[in-house]
């Protein structure tokens, strides 16, 4: 059977394994800078594109090329170009398509760093930025100019798990040849594949669900042989790269990815529902729940609704702190994705930068608490919580 037709389970386990000459059964770690050649004249050919071969770590190393394999055949993506982390994926990702003087339309329902690098440090190299309110269609139609060039959203959102059309959002980016570029670390491709929706490149955190367990940063930008030529080739001259022991990390990970966003999936769905019951929750924002706005639709595009969540309590911030405070083993941080389940106040951290104004465009409030809802047990999570509400 080809290996393009096994199922998902399979490729997250064994795309990309190339046992060598000792056939070795777990994939390999290459914790090298450079590779050697048999000749001057075979590295001049490698060098030079014409054989195939590692050269340098920076751009070419056989472990994070196995992370690659993998991942792009989970995305169902012609290529993957392994980052740093999932901050350098977008910033690659502009560097490489996008010229001064070119605009850029990004959802302002979005990670606080990427607004801070759009609005911040792209702008500053001549790269027209407007911000729009992701489930507007008419906010995104509006925005297109004659010099637009790409669409950036998050679906779900960060931290409010709004949904958005990715299929409209495709068909709007290309009618005005423009890329519409999707980040995916919410859903991962286990729930979630916008290329098939007709997204031309999907960006991740592999920091996040695709490790799993809090390990390693990394990041990854996925799509054509044309596009990630593009990428690949900025990657190679400017070099923020995945280090191989990262994507030794992150091959591990992708093994359990679709078993765990199953479980975290159950587990959020669990917690939503009864945090919609607590007296002093005012609001709770999860696809999973009929209440949601946009439930029918990622009903439509995601296999399930993952493992993000968040709710507002009354009393404002005093009231989110004293819930997140009284929390005994949930871990107060500020990433996602792990096992372990995590509070986050985004208004003082992960969206703390922007400033009130940008946080009131964003819905995000002092009494807002983000929660990447871990495997430990639902009931022990939920008692956790009890505590503080």
């Amino acid at each position: 059977m080809p290996e393009t037709d096994y199922k998902f389970a399979t490729k997250a386990i064994r795309t990309g394994h190339k046992p060598s000459s000792e056939l070795e059964h777990a994939e390999p770690i290459f914790p090298t800078s450079s590779f050697v050649f048999n000749s001057a004249a075979e590295a001049a050919e490698v060098f030079a594109g014409e054989k195939a071969g590692n050269i340098y770590s920076r751009f070419t190393n056989p472990t994070v090329t196995a992370f690659e394999e993998r991942l792009a055949a989970l995305e169902g993506a012609e290529r993957c170009v392994a980052t740093a982390s999932g901050m350098a994926a977008i910033l690659t990702t502009c560097m490489s398509l996008l010229n001064s003087g070119e605009h850029i339309v990004v959802s302002r329902n979005v990670f606080g760093s990427i607004i801070i690098l759009f609005e911040q440090h792209l702008a500053r190299f001549g790269l027209e930025v407007d911000f729009v309110d992701l489930t507007d269609m008419n906010a995104w139609q509006n925005a297109i100019k004659p010099n637009t060039r790409m669409l950036f959203l998050e679906s779900p959102s960060n931290p409010l798990t709004q949904i958005a059309d990715l299929k409209a959002l495709a068909d709007l980016a290309h009618a005005n040849d423009s890329l519409l570029v999707v980040d995916n670390v919410y859903c991962t491709p286990a729930l979630q594949k916008p290329l098939s929706l007709g997204a031309d490149i999907v960006v991740h955190s592999a920091t996040k669900y695709l490790d799993g367990q809090g390990r390693a940063i990394g990041g990854a930008v996925l799509g054509s042989n044309k596009l990630m030529e593009k990428v690949f080739a900025f990657i190679r001259t400017a070099g923020p790269s995945m280090s191989p022991f990262n994507a030794w990390i992150f091959l591990k990970g992708l093994e359990t990815l679709q078993l765990r966003m199953q479980a975290h999936s159950v587990n959020a769905t669990a917690l939503a529902l009864w945090l919609d019951k607590q007296p002093n929750v005012t609001k709770v924002n999860y696809p999973g729940l009929t209440s949601h706005p946009e439930h029918e639709l990622a009903k439509r595009q995601q296999t399930d609704f993952g493992g993000i969540l968040s709710f507002t309590v009354k009393g404002g911030k005093t009231a989110a702190w004293n819930v997140m405070d009284q929390a005994q083993f949930l871990s107060i941080t500020a990433n996602i994705g792990d096992t372990k389940t995590i509070l986050t106040h985004p208004a003082t951290t992960t969206h703390g930068r922007l400033t009130d104004e940008q946080k009131h465009e964003a819905n995000i409030t002092d009494s807002l608490i983000r929660v990447s809802v871990g495997l430990e047990d639902i009931e022990d999570i939920k008692q956790d919580l009890t505590r503080g509400l």
